[in-house]
């Protein structure tokens, strides 16, 4: 099967907690076209008490299959990568996912183990990504399913709508 690789590195912010208790929020910021020399992990700076991290790098794998997906992604006012993140520290998050389809980023939110953000597309993996849907993307027409006419006098496989007293579990003593 044909796919792209890219191996993309995930810049993210952690901003403090609100009160004392809390954990703080760690959020993905923004992706790496190339993955930097830096080891994973690493404070990048503070700023009015926002950190910034770089987390490490994923490979994000582009499939042919979605290249519908991706094409929307692309056509959208704001393209966009959705990263996965588990855990809340910086030191500990782990990178799940990297993905440019949406409808699979949509998927990863529901998971409420991860932390998903949507970052903008840097305009190279955008143009990766462009070239891949240009190369390998199939128009598949959309063909409506046509309903078979039903004869409701035709003997039906299904079971009655109404049993029998006898097919009932309540009153038969066959059933006890």
């Amino acid at each position: 099967m044909v796919q792209k690789l890219m191996r993309l590195g995930v810049l993210a912010i952690r901003r403090p907690p609100v009160t004392r208790w809390g954990p703080g929020e760690l959020r993905a910021s923004a992706v790496l076209p190339q993955e930097p020399a830096t080891a994973p992990g690493t404070l990048i700076g503070t700023a009015d008490g926002v950190e910034s991290w770089y987390l490490g790098a994923r490979d994000m794998v582009l499939y042919p299959g979605d290249t519908g997906h991706h094409r929307d992604n692309l056509a959208s006012g704001r393209p966009a990568v959705w990263v996965a993140l588990r855990g809340i520290t910086p030191d500990r998050a782990q990178i799940v996912c990297l993905t440019v389809d949406p409808y699979e980023g949509e998927g990863l939110a529901s998971d409420l183990d991860l932390l998903v953000e949507a970052v903008p597309m840097p305009a190279s993996v955008a143009q990766v990504v462009a070239d891949f849907v240009a190369e390998h993307h199939v128009e598949i027409p959309f063909k409506k399913r046509k309903r078979l006419p039903v004869d409701p006098n035709a003997m039906s496989a299904r079971a009655p709508r109404v049993l029998q007293e006898a097919d009932k579990w309540v009153n038969n003593p066959r059933r006890r």
